[in-house]
């Protein structure tokens, strides 16, 4: 491991929990512009508790999930997502606007690959449920 990125944890990489909370932020502000998927998320706006409450399993899902040490208090990816029916392509909408977030915060391209993959490793229990 030369690189020096390597040797922090993701969630050092991606800021710690400061950090991890304005990607989250920006990322579902980038959902309710996003032509494909804004349906899913303009509502949200309309409803300022449970947008909070996304936000906030947002936030601790990634730190969690990063190596950080908040605890994820929400569902799990697919009872949180069942009954949505998501499509390959709204799927993939999401994932584009998160990497578009990574990049324009100047997170590293290792850091963006290991986001990628968590996301990645999740998309059975998100997709067509």
């Amino acid at each position: 491991m030369e690189n020096n990125a390597n040797e922090k944890s993701l969630y050092e990489r991606l800021g710690g929990t400061e950090g991890i909370t304005a990607i989250a932020t920006e990322v579902i502000e980038a959902h309710m512009v996003n032509p494909d998927i804004k349906a899913r998320f303009l509502p949200l706006k309309d409803d300022p508790e449970h947008l909070a409450e996304i936000r906030k399993h947002v936030i601790e899902f990634f730190v969690m999930g990063s190596g950080g040490p908040q605890q994820y208090s929400g569902k799990d990816m697919h009872s949180a997502h069942v009954g949505m029916n998501i499509s390959q392509g709204e799927y993939l909408c999401v994932m584009d606007d998160i990497m578009s977030v990574l990049s324009k915060k100047n997170i590293d391209e290792q850091s963006k690959k290991d986001v990628l993959a968590i996301i990645y490793s999740l998309k059975d229990q998100m997709i067509g449920v």
